[in-house]
């Protein structure tokens, strides 16, 4: 993370021991008018279903889904929200008792590397960069993950127009990447992430997902069930038909036998056809 963004160094403890830790930080944003809806449930769903790199493990990668994102150990109630977003080199939990209750980034000392926003009518412009902060206020959700935490990759999606924005850091600021195709791929990741047109969950619609290196969709845990399957059952069919080709060709040589014995001749002597 920035070095401005980290706790001075006044004192020999820890930062994780001296600020305020996930539990003494709301989880929730008292102004929220309601949950989010289906869309912003699934569609989160989805990324972290498929996001299978084949170069970072999944015990190195943690995924935050409308999880409070503390950015300011100097304001350690200001936060963001961010619908989705993902962190390389941080564990995500193996015990119930170690999940997140926020991502708090003085504590975890590493910054999002990608941060995803769905689009809805209520958060578009703060999305976007179309809102200024008054005096006294928090920064924009635009100022915090581009100039505060500088997070390499930020991408808006806006599934009412099919249209993927996304914009990568360079030189301090965002700058938009122009996607000729909505694709774009993430080296450090060994994925790409894209629109797909497609059923999710029984729901068709244009949805993010992962691809891989050869262009191919990442299977979802439910569709790699289903190829497993699939391809479980063309084994036992081709070991079935092979069976049967084995017995027909068994039959087949026990009845020639019959009729070479019928002739008078044996049919295991040497020399018998």
């Amino acid at each position: 993370m920035p070095p401005s963004q980290l706790p001075p160094a006044l004192s020999s403890l820890p930062a994780r021991e001296t600020l305020p830790t996930m539990y003494d930080l709301p989880s929730e944003d008292p102004e929220e008018p309601g949950l989010p809806d289906e869309f912003h449930d699934l569609q989160p769903q989805l990324l972290r279903e498929t996001c299978q790199s084949p170069i970072v493990g999944p015990e190195a990668l943690f995924f935050g889904t409308d999880l409070n994102l503390y950015y300011d150990w100097q304001h350690p109630l200001w936060h963001k929200r961010p619908d989705w977003f993902l962190v390389i080199g941080v564990n995500p939990a193996t015990r119930q008792t170690e999940l997140r209750w926020s991502y708090v980034v003085w504590q975890e000392q590493v910054v999002p590397f990608l941060v995803l926003e769905l689009l809805s009518p209520g958060t578009e412009d703060d999305d976007l960069d179309q809102t200024t902060r008054g005096s006294g206020q928090p920064p924009t959700k635009w100022e915090v993950y581009e100039q505060i935490l500088q997070i390499p990759y930020y991408g808006v999606f806006d599934r009412y127009e099919n249209h993927f924005r996304l914009f990568r850091l360079h030189e301090g600021c965002y700058e938009s990447i122009d996607l000729v195709e909505p694709r774009f791929w993430f080296s450090a990741l060994g994925l790409g992430l894209g629109v797909w047109p497609g059923a999710y969950d029984g729901v068709e619609g244009l949805w993010l997902r992962w691809y891989d290196g050869e262009g191919n969709w990442v299977p979802t845990p439910r569709e790699r069930s289903v190829m497993d399957r699939l391809r479980a059952e063309q084994a036992s069919l081709r070991a079935e038909q092979e069976r049967e080709r084995a017995e027909q060709e068994r039959e087949r040589a026990e009845r020639l036998a019959a009729r070479l014995r019928a002739l008078g001749i044996d049919p295991e002597a040497e020399g018998s056809p």
